[in-house]
């Protein structure tokens, strides 16, 4: 039987939880190509948030619209000015930003630039690091003096001579022409000749007014984790790449057409080597939250290809299978990033 007293610290106690449980934006969409596969990254992770210990919203970032979308499929503006929104006639302020944007502007900086100068916690990286990572030949170009290798490769921008011999001569062939700021393989072509390049290239101008063309490196593709787990960088089992296409692409990651083995089956020297690459990558660049890099292992070293700070994050994506496979369910890994932010 419950007396007064009780009731009331049952009140006091639900009362003082419901004042603490902070409110999390989870922001997925952007303006990229990507945007679809980033909606379904994102409703994955409202899905698995811990709701007893957040209160947790959708916001969905477009070109033509920043709306939150509540469980009615109800859409209600979001105040740039400030990232508030009138909701359930209340003023709703947000504690922390779960950044689910793959492409811009979630993934080159612009988001986080603008989270900071708000003042609001956001699980990703800085901006910095952000531009960074992004653009694919500014990162390979910072880190190749720490040691980490990486393809042969020549950069043109929109506008420049193609100088088709030139640019053989450099890389070689087989090669990739790929879009220096995009994802999800879109643009990407492997070229196998010389009247292969200007399509090529062509393509990935669709994506960007920046590309870089690499070396074709033959050899076994692994995708690492890492992340800041309970204030410790960790390196998650890596997932070795399998495509029945030519190479990873659009196909291979989202339709079926690739296996993806967590743990990778190479030798635990081989795997000593790219732990370490990949942390001194993510130490060098002080990064926070999370990051996938990916990685072709020739001869038995491990060069990089990219690095990745808004992986896909749906049940089947790569970065969750290897948390799953390292004992850390989808919950806890949304529930450290949410407090490491």
């Amino acid at each position: 039987m419950f007396t007064i007293y009780d009731k009331f610290v049952n009140y006091t106690n639900n009362s003082f939880n419901r004042k603490i449980m902070k409110k999390v934006a989870v922001i997925m969409g952007g303006y990229s190509s990507e945007y679809q596969i980033s909606l379904t990254s994102g409703n994955v992770v409202y899905q698995n948030i811990d709701k007893e210990k957040y209160e947790v919203y959708k916001i969905h970032i477009l070109k033509d619209k920043w709306v939150l979308v509540d469980e009615n499929q109800e859409e209600f503006e979001v105040n740039r000015s400030d990232f508030s929104v009138q909701y359930n006639q209340k003023l709703l302020k947000f504690d922390v930003i779960f950044n689910v944007i793959h492409g811009t502007p979630g993934e080159d900086g612009l988001l986080q630039a603008y989270f900071q100068l708000l003042g609001l916690k956001q699980t990703s990286c800085d901006f910095y690091q952000a531009a960074l990572t992004f653009n694919k030949r500014d990162l390979l170009s910072v880190l190749k003096p720490y040691g980490i290798k990486t393809a042969k490769s020549y950069y043109l921008n929109l506008g420049d001579v193609i100088a088709t011999d030139k640019i053989i001569a450099q890389v070689g062939l087989p090669c990739f022409v790929k879009p220096n700021r995009s994802g999800s393989s879109f643009g990407i072509s492997k070229v196998h000749t010389l009247n292969e390049l200007l399509p090529a290239i062509k393509t990935a101008y669709k994506e960007d007014n920046e590309i870089i063309i690499e070396s074709f490196l033959k050899g076994t593709e692994v995708s690492v984790g890492v992340l800041n787990y309970q204030g410790e960088v960790i390196v998650l089992p890596m997932t070795e790449i399998v495509s029945e296409n030519d190479f990873f692409d659009y196909e291979a990651k989202y339709l079926g057409k690739s296996q993806e083995i967590t743990p990778a089956r190479i030798s635990e020297e081989i795997k000593v080597k790219v732990e370490e690459a990949a942390k001194k990558a993510y130490k060098v660049l002080q990064m926070k939250g999370f990051s996938r890099s990916e990685f072709i292992i020739v001869d038995g070293e491990p060069f990089m290809l990219e690095m990745n700070t808004i992986p896909g994050m749906t049940n089947e994506s790569i970065l969750p299978q290897q948390a799953k496979a390292a004992g850390i369910t989808m919950k806890d890994l949304l529930t450290n990033a949410i407090e490491q932010a």
